[in-house]
């Protein structure tokens, strides 16, 4: 089979990216090794794929305005939740520092890992529960949720640095999900809405583990606080 190649123009024009290290990250990308080979000839479409696992490949418009929103640099630590395959990971990797990827699908896990290793992304992936975080490689400058949440998971926005950003799609029905920017400035947090989106919903067995903590109840308090502002 024939390997895709970049359309003549790519990525596409898109009014509201507009960060040049982030457009360089999608062109730079190869997104057709990072679905399955059947999809191939749609890689360069700008719309979500399957992966299986009931998994998706996300959209490049999402991926990059989700990247763009975390205002990343060489010098950034980011922390991801979903890898799925792997693609978003390594948008990430072409304009941070190092990036730490949480999966909670095993196989996925291990083929990111391997594909991600293969193309030479400074990437580390862990299979495990993502509303918890990675704690061991906290604080991070940036955070970003590939995956739909019920609400903001405490124990991310307790690792974020201070200035950390993080962007999440939140939303239990499909067709209502919002993507927030969470942002944590002299240790206070605050919120920026982005745009309405669909993602599938982000799988955890967290609860018993965020209700434990003093320090999650009291962030916990703080982001429903937070949410209930107009």
């Amino acid at each position: 089979m024939r390997e895709p190649s970049h359309p003549r123009r790519w990525p596409p024009a898109w009014p509201d990216v507009t960060d040049p290290a982030v457009l360089a990250a999608i062109a730079a990308v190869p997104r057709h090794l990072f679905v399955p080979a059947q999809l191939r000839d749609q890689a360069y479409d700008d719309i979500p794929l399957p992966i299986g696992y009931g998994q998706t490949i996300s959209q490049p418009y999402i991926v990059a305005l989700m990247t763009q929103a975390l205002r990343l640099t060489r010098r950034s630590s980011v922390l991801e939740v979903g890898t799925g395959s792997g693609y978003q990971a390594a948008v990430l990797a072409q304009v941070a520092g190092h990036v730490w990827s949480v999966e909670t699908v095993p196989a996925l896990a291990g083929e990111a890992q391997e594909r991600l290793r293969r193309l030479g992304y400074a990437v580390d992936v862990k299979v495990g529960d993502g509303r918890l975080g990675w704690v061991e490689h906290a604080p991070f400058d940036g955070i970003l949720v590939a995956a739909a949440a019920p609400d903001v998971p405490p124990a991310l926005a307790l690792q974020l640095a201070e200035g950390g950003r993080l962007v999440i799609p939140v939303g239990e029905d499909a067709w209502e999900q919002h993507l927030w920017l969470i942002e944590c400035v002299r240790g206070r947090l605050r919120r920026e809405f982005l745009a309405d989106v669909r993602f599938v919903p982000l799988v955890s067995t967290a609860s018993q583990a965020e209700a434990a903590d003093e320090r999650l109840a009291e962030v916990r308090a703080e982001l429903k606080q937070l949410f209930r502002r107009s």
